[in-house]
């Protein structure tokens, strides 16, 4: 006998949708601290073993992180995700087909302020990566400094974070047999000091470490533009030269990470909060950009793959911005 259930009304949905969005803000801003006080604090209960034996453990898995992490694919596809896929939402988008018989090297744009485009697409199964593209398996590097917080780390990696290191994508770009894919957010956490609502400035004119390793492992290049990623959140205005930008500078070169100053929608109005605004996220995966492998490139060289690799985002822009409502005046600017 089969059971049907019948379907749940619009407004739980909504709620669901925003309660997962929720989560993964708090997951984002708050469980580290959680996670540490935790464990600091289990040392002066009875619970005490449980932080030792997890600190020996710790020890031992230390190196995880960069060599590939260890993903949980009950936790990528956790019907959490697709809650938070629909409150947006989200769509992947593909426009020509991966080999699973190579590793690639994803460029992805903008960072945005909590990169959720990042996370949703290449993090979880909610927009249905292994069916789009199958035999590939991604990976989404993270700042190394939140690969140190206890009980955080094994939480990230579930989900296929690895280290932002050169160890880390080394590990993954050079396994045997093909079918892994390093996304790199190339950006980084300055970019998110720009992200903010019509947007489209892009750290990247100088950044070309990630071209460099694409060509020390003859890894092809496939850029990413998530449109939408920047309409989440609205931030405190901060030009360059203001003292809070300063200031912003300052704490990033101290602490690794970005503080912007965002905010958006609340939980039960519309006027202020963290909850991100409900604004589509289309995320489209452009073709690869063969690239000849030479474990010592010249700087020449480095520069050429990087303006191919330049004008091939600015192409897959061009061609997709009009799907989203984006104005014909508006192009990519590179800083």
């Amino acid at each position: 006998m089969k059971v049907e259930f019948a379907p749940l009304s619009m407004p739980l949905q909504r709620r669901l949708q925003t309660a997962s969005v929720i989560q993964w803000v708090f997951s984002f801003l708050c469980l580290a601290q959680c996670c540490t006080a935790a464990f600091i604090g289990l040392f002066f209960t009875r619970f005490w073993l449980v932080s030792a034996l997890y600190a020996a453990w710790w020890l031992i898995d230390r190196e995880k992180p960069s060599k590939g992490g260890r993903r949980i694919h009950a936790i990528r596809n956790s019907v959490v995700w697709r809650y938070m896929r629909d409150y947006f939402p989200v769509t992947l988008v593909k426009t020509a087909e991966l080999d699973p018989r190579q590793n690639y090297l994803m460029g992805f744009h903008p960072h945005g302020v909590l990169a959720a485009g990042a996370f949703l697409n290449f993090c979880t199964e909610a927009s249905g990566f292994s069916t789009l593209f199958p035999g590939i398996t991604p990976h989404l590097m993270m700042l190394s400094l939140w690969f140190r917080i206890p009980f955080f780390r094994d939480y990230l990696m579930s989900g296929g974070l690895v280290s932002s290191d050169k160890e880390s994508a080394s590990y993954v770009l050079q396994k045997p047999g093909g079918g892994n894919m390093l996304a790199i957010i190339v950006g980084g956490a300055q970019e998110a000091l720009d992200a903010r609502p019509g947007s489209y400035t892009l750290l990247l004119k100088n950044r070309k470490g990630f071209v460099r390793l694409a060509i020390k492992h003859g890894t092809p290049l496939v850029p990413i533009f998530s449109f939408g990623e920047n309409d989440l959140f609205r931030q405190v205005r901060n030009p360059k030269g203001s003292r809070l930008r300063q200031l912003q500078h300052r704490l990033q070169q101290i602490m690794g990470i970005a503080l912007p100053l965002f905010h958006a929608r609340g939980i039960f109005q519309y006027s202020f909060g963290l909850v991100p605004y409900r604004r589509p996220i289309c995320t489209v995966v452009g073709k690869p950009i063969p690239v000849q492998r030479k474990p010592r490139p010249s700087e020449e060289e480095v520069d050429q793959v990087h303006q191919k690799y330049l004008n091939e985002l600015c192409k897959l822009f061009e061609e997709h911005k009009a799907k989203y409502n984006i104005p014909e005046d508006r192009h990519l600017e590179f800083i």
